[in-house]
């Protein structure tokens, strides 16, 4: 499964590329193709000091979704709209949105779009015969790069294809130690989405790292 990550340059693209291209043909998109390729050659040397192979390749966006089977949208959200709006080819295609619409001021709140939650408005957003799949979105974007330390979060995910779902927790399942839970419609992905504040605000003032789900 070759899998394309828009935004691939960022934090949680780049630990995204980490830890999945030991398993998956992994495709980094960018806006501007060398700072794809130059996160693939740090992706690929700290993977190499470990002993792990992978496969990884550096690419425009646009590419990035042209050949992948499934793409990630590891994008902050005031970039989601203009960047979909410039790329094509999503059609019959799995999307998965880690996007969570949040806002700051003293404390981290949730800022939904009039579509209820980022992941219902990528859905508006992209053609008929693209899924859309939430998930990921409650995983700490620093601990993605910490290769030496197990990710063990729970990961909600929610979608409206049976068949799309089963195929994003089998890949959430094959990432450390990661465990996906059915978490319903993708109209329920806006609970998902403002848990991620959440735990924002209790990582601030409570002096914590890190703070995540496990549903235990």
């Amino acid at each position: 499964m070759k899998i394309g990550i828009v935004g691939g340059t960022g934090d949680i693209g780049e630990g995204m590329a980490l830890r999945l291209s030991p398993n998956y043909d992994v495709i980094v998109g960018s806006r501007e193709e060398t700072k794809a390729i130059a996160t693939c050659d740090l992706c690929r040397a700290s993977l190499e000091e470990r002993d792990l192979a992978c496969s990884l390749l550096g690419v425009t966006n646009q590419r990035a979704v042209d050949e992948a089977d499934v793409v990630v949208l590891a994008i902050p959200f005031k970039h989601v709209a203009p960047t979909l709006k410039a790329l094509t080819g999503f059609e019959e295609k799995i999307v998965i949105s880690p996007v969570n619409p949040i806002e700051r001021t003293t404390y981290f709140y949730y800022a939904p779009p009039p579509e209820g939650s980022a992941a219902m408005m990528i859905r508006g957003m992209l053609p008929p015969g693209t899924v859309v799949c939430a998930a990921f979105n409650n995983v700490a974007a620093n601990r993605w790069q910490m290769l030496d330390e197990a990710l063990d979060y729970s990961v909600a995910v929610c979608c409206d294809d049976e068949g799309a779902k089963r195929t994003v927790m089998e890949l959430v399942n094959s990432v450390s130690s990661l465990r996906a839970y059915d978490a319903g419609p993708l109209r329920a992905a806006s609970l998902v989405e403002s848990v991620t504040p959440l735990l924002l605000n209790i990582a601030r003032f409570n002096k914590l790292r890190d703070v995540g789900l496990k549903f235990v």
